[in-house]
C-alpha cells in the first residue's frame, strides 16, 4: 500500500501588508492644504471663463420714489407701468432694488424705471 501526501502549492501570507510610510500630524496638514489649494486653483481657472460680454450694458433710466405710509409695491408698479403690465414692472422694481419681498416700509426710497412711450 502506498501513501500519497500533497503539499499545498499556495501558502497564505498575511492578508494585509503594512506600508512603511506613515504621515505625522504636520504631514497630514501639508497634504490637506496642498489638495485644498489645488482644488481652489482649479476652481479659479474654471471660473475665469464665466464672463458676461465684452460690451457694457445700458443703464435703465430710473427715478427715485419715496414710499408713503400705506403704499404697496403693486400701487407703485401700476403707476409706473404705462403698458398695463403691472407684474413685470413689479419684477423689474424688485430686481433694481434687490428686494427680497414685496413688503415696503414708509420712507423707503425705491428706484423705479421710467417708461418712455
Amino acid at each position: 500500500m502506498s501513501t500519497l501526501s500533497l503539499a499545498p502549492a499556495f501558502t497564505p501570507t498575511s492578508a494585509r501588508s503594512r506600508s512603511t510610510v506613515r504621515l505625522t500630524r504636520r504631514g497630514r496638514l501639508v497634504v490637506f492644504l496642498t489638495s485644498l489649494f489645488l482644488a481652489l486653483g482649479v476652481a479659479f481657472l474654471l471660473a475665469g471663463g464665466a464672463v458676461g460680454t465684452d460690451r457694457a450694458g445700458e443703464p435703465v433710466p430710473t427715478e427715485i420714489v419715496q414710499v408713503a405710509p400705506g403704499d404697496t409695491l403693486w400701487e407703485i408698479a401700476s403707476d409706473a407701468a404705462t403698458d398695463g403690465d403691472v407684474r413685470s414692472m413689479m419684477s423689474e422694481i424688485e430686481r433694481l432694488n434687490a428686494l427680497e419681498s414685496t413688503g415696503l416700509a414708509a420712507g423707503q426710497k425705491l428706484r423705479v424705471p421710467v417708461v418712455s412711450d
